[in-house]
């Protein structure tokens, strides 16, 4: 009953919380391997997004796949080794890995500077309307103005010639006319002047009414254009007051000899609703935004690639993990170096130098285990202990206290 207690799984609070707490960093591990997948695919998308605008789509998805496997396997190879152990493999995978970020991260950006400008665009085009607009009718109300002044110039000028007509006073009247004063053939000649020029003021002002409702009516479907439902309907309606605008000014202008200057050209529907088209001249004007957005998915692929590790690619058989357990422990130096992992020294000591041991087998554990992700190499003498080999050793130190214990306590009941 004495050896069964020995036998015994820890057991308690503390064990259990322990458990727990394994079992959540265990599932967290889990779950890290299909959030990576996600954003990788996330970043595969918008970088094949950018590359088909450049090259035939097929070899666009080639290179997508290649690029993406390239960081999540550099970012994983990166965790496993040191630069110390083997400087030429360790820069170039860090090579590799800045080569494919930067590849995923120029096209991913065309992607997200399509999307983040895609307002700013509609305004910007809008608003350039509107300046075209503006400067045109501009123009149209100075001329308006103009035509306007010399009107009303000539209608003062000819109620002035019919007073001076009726008080016999006009410079052009004969001698024997001159102050008159009276209805007569002059004053009537002068009176019927006076009331053409009214009426073609009359005329002149009724025109520039309906061409001021004409504007109006062009300003308004202007304005319906920054909030319209239907896009399409507004932009054909705008133009086609525009064009009533242009119509009707053509017409007053060539009346009364005035020149306007060329009408703006207006963007046709599909190019005011045209998207944009990824091309290099984006990073002309530089969107940060966008490149923040491109940089963001890749850093978080490499980050939760990083922080996963090099995980073994199998866990270990019982005999494999006997004889990890007994090849290790023939290793007599071990520190805690600065990542607060446990290491140890691979050589041999002078002393098995001096009496030529052969370690074939706990070196063949020490490739196997690095070989598996369980162990790093930090340079050519010594290798750290990965995060996943403490639980093995821990049970397998476990599993001999308490056998030791059983045949301590065997043997003190025996004596």
């Amino acid at each position: 009953m004495k050896q069964s207690a020995f036998l015994k799984k820890p057991s308690g609070v503390g064990y259990l919380i322990n458990r727990i707490q394994t079992l959540f960093v265990g599932l967290l591990r889990i779950w890290t391997i299909p959030i990576v997948l996600m954003l990788s695919i996330s970043s595969g998308f918008t970088t094949f997004y950018g590359l088909s605008h450049f090259i035939t789509p097929w070899i666009a998805l080639v290179i997508t796949v290649a690029v993406q496997s390239i960081i999540v396997i550099c970012s994983l190879e990166i965790a496993g080794i040191h630069w110390k152990a083997n400087r030429l493999r360790y820069f170039s995978v860090v090579t590799s890995l800045l080569i494919a970020l930067c590849a995923s991260i120029t096209f991913s950006y065309f992607k997200f500077y399509e999307i983040s400008p895609k307002g700013s665009i509609h305004i910007e085009r809008l608003n350039d309307i509107r300046l075209d607009v503006k400067d045109y009718l501009d123009e149209v109300i100075r001329i308006k103005a103009t035509v306007l002044q010399q009107q009303r110039g000539e209608v003062e000028k000819a109620a002035t010639e019919v007073s001076q007509a009726y008080m016999g006073t006009h410079p052009e009247m004969a001698k024997n006319y001159k102050h008159q004063v009276g209805e007569g053939p002059i004053w009537k000649h002068y009176n019927g002047i006076y009331q053409l020029k009214q009426q073609q003021q009359q005329e002149l002002e009724q025109e520039f009414k309906q061409l001021d409702d004409v504007i109006n009516q062009l300003q308004k479907s202007l304005n319906a254009l920054d909030n319209a439902k239907d896009t399409e309907t507004a932009y054909y309606e705008f133009t086609h007051n525009f064009q009533s605008v242009q119509l009707q000014i053509n017409q007053l202008s060539s009346n009364f000899g005035q020149t306007l200057s060329n009408p703006p050209l207006l963007l046709t529907y599909n190019e005011f609703v045209k998207g944009i088209t990824p091309s290099f001249a984006m990073w002309q004007s530089f969107s940060l935004f966008a490149f923040v957005c491109a940089a963001m998915v890749d850093f978080f692929t490499v980050l939760l690639s990083y922080r996963l590790e090099f995980a073994a690619p199998g866990p270990l058989t019982s005999q494999e993990e006997e004889l990890v357990f007994e090849c290790i422990r023939q290793f007599t130096e071990f520190r805690i170096n600065e990542n607060d992992e446990l290491e140890m020294v691979i050589e041999k000591t002078e002393i098995e130098k001096a009496r030529r041991y052969s370690d074939w087998s706990r070196m063949f554990a020490v490739g196997l285990l690095l070989n598996r992700g369980f162990l790093r190499k930090i340079d050519h003498r010594t290798v750290e202990f990965a995060p996943n080999i403490y639980p093995l050793i821990a049970e397998k130190m476990g599993d001999k206290i308490i056998e030791i214990k059983a045949k301590t306590q065997e043997a003190n009941s025996n004596g």
